[in-house]
């Protein structure tokens, strides 16, 4: 790529929303774009997470793109490993590979409103990148987060978070503390019990836990799959309205919010004989307020002779382990710590600079906001996918982005193709999209009153889209240019856009 050269897209970040994206793109044509990756590999928090038990909790079925279909999942859920290998084999499958340029640590985006274009700098020595538009594709789930617990930096053993996983360590007869019981808590727990000479688990909340059902797929329905698209299609169909349909038992506080919580409690019960544990293990607040945890190995493991469930909170880490609130030191030789990731619920993940010198992160620093969770005023011919309130909390993930993915490569097209200086979402259109939507938000479960990494400390919510799927996928179905000011002005309509060589 040549100095002068000005791609007409730069994405950053190959994770799934970046391959999307570039797929998209290829599809419609655009093919002046490059990816920006930090590592030196493609997948995103697949790549990042390797935890032993890392596996999706939404069917491979579902969580997968439609427009690239894989007839091969070996199993219902499947697992990082797998997941990972999906995104290889679409990158190598759409002739991505070229596209990617990794080992760029994107430390900033800023929009030259005089030419029109944005600027890409990076860490190091690395040249700087012009681009007609912007995807920010880095993700909510990039940057692992350790808790801000007092004495953290003092603990003399061996530290590990759960998405920088340390597999050269052996856990064999060590003492292992587990700090976090979320998602990926409930899949690490029971793997360190296999492993691990004792471990303690240190719970601050109980979730809401539902059987995990997972099944190997046969060999005569990948033969199906293969040999006819739209039989796997329909599966997809199938798997998507079953999710579309727990809506409403965990978005909204219904009557079939009982039933959630109905079979959460009989599979405790089932699974946990001992009254005192399954009261420790029972949670306060309405099924959905926080995330559902799907696991069927979680509750056998914390009965295992080796495991231990402590529910003082935890008052600090000394040199040598956890100190709880009632005063107790519990030694250890390492502590894993499950405790996620700093969400850009307000703030970005990367310093963005719009139009007059706006900084991105100054704007959200109440709490995130977009138009249909893409674009943000100020901010002409940017995208960002996963963006903020495009998260669901009973269906896949991958839905929502696919979504996001055709609206903003359609308005992409729209800017190459008439060639427009920018398109920028009119600021009363944003404002009043996101007036309406937090209003809808105060009548759903995560704004019922618990706390959960939803909401922002002052309790806005800046995470998740309050309706369906089918709901959200809808309003991005199409661009409607009166959503936005429009400047004209950079190419001629219809005039060649290069591609850049080695590019495809």
């Amino acid at each position: 790529m040549s100095e002068s050269q000005v791609l007409d897209v730069a994405i950053i970040g190959a994770g799934f929303a970046g391959i999307g994206a570039a797929i998209r793109l290829r599809q419609k044509g655009i093919g002046n774009f490059a990816i920006f990756e930090r590592g030196e590999r493609p997948g995103g928090t697949w790549r990042d997470n390797t935890y032993p038990g890392a596996a999706c909790d939404i069917p491979s079925r579902l969580y997968s793109y439609s427009f690239a279909p894989n007839p091969d999942w070996s199993q219902t859920y499947s697992g990082s490993a797998e997941i990972l290998g999906y995104i290889d084999s679409m990158v190598e499958e759409f002739g991505i590979g070229p596209r990617i340029r990794y080992g760029h640590t994107v430390t900033g985006v800023e929009y030259d409103e005089a030419g029109g274009l944005w600027t890409v700098a990076f860490t190091g020595r690395r040249r700087k990148v012009r681009a007609r538009t912007v995807v920010l594709a880095s993700g909510p789930l990039a940057n692992a987060s350790l808790p801000a617990i007092p004495g953290i930096e003092t603990f003399e053993g061996h530290k590990i978070h759960s998405a920088r996983w340390d597999h050269d360590y052996d856990f064999a007869g060590k003492r292992v503390a587990v700090v976090g019981t979320g998602a990926s808590a409930v899949q690490i727990i029971p793997e360190l019990v296999r492993q691990a000479g004792s471990v303690k688990v240190f719970q601050r909340t109980p979730g809401w836990v539902l059987p995990r059902v997972n099944r190997r797929t046969n060999t005569l329905t990948k033969r199906v799959y293969r040999q006819l698209p739209i039989a796997e299609s329909l599966a997809r169909e199938a798997w998507f309205w079953g999710h579309e349909s727990v809506a409403l038992g965990v978005v909204w506080n219904t009557p079939l919010t009982r039933v959630v919580e109905s079979v959460s409690l009989l599979h405790l019960r089932s699974q946990v004989r001992d009254p005192w544990l399954r009261r420790q293990l029972t949670p306060d607040f309405r099924a959905g307020c926080k995330r559902l945890l799907m696991s069927s190995d979680y509750y056998p493991a914390l009965q295992r002779d080796n495991c231990t469930l402590v529910t003082w909170p935890i008052a600090s880490i000394s040199p040598h382990g956890i100190r709880t609130a009632e005063g107790i030191e519990h030694r250890f030789d390492c502590i894993v710590f499950a405790t996620g990731f700093d969400v850009s619920k307000a703030g970005t993940p990367i310093p963005v600079t719009g139009r007059e010198g706006r900084v991105l992160a100054d704007e959200w620093r109440g709490g995130a906001y977009a138009f249909k969770s893409v674009t943000v005023a100020g901010y002409p011919n940017l995208f960002l996918t996963f963006g903020p309130n495009s998260g669901p909390g009973h269906n896949s993930a991958l839905v929502y982005m696919e979504a996001q993915i055709d609206y903003l490569t359609d308005a992409i097209g729209l800017i190459l193709d008439r060639g427009l200086r920018s398109l920028e979402v009119r600021r009363e259109r944003q404002d009043r999209y996101n007036v309406r939507l937090q209003k809808r938000l105060t009548a759903t479960t995560w704004n019922s009153g618990c706390h959960s990494w939803y909401l922002t400390d002052e309790g806005f919510n800046a995470t998740m889209y309050p309706g369906f799927g089918t709901q959200y996928t809808r309003q991005l179905a199409a661009v409607d240019l009166d959503d936005f000011v429009v400047t004209p002005g950079i190419r001629t309509p219809g005039e060649q856009r290069p591609v850049p060589a080695g590019t495809g």
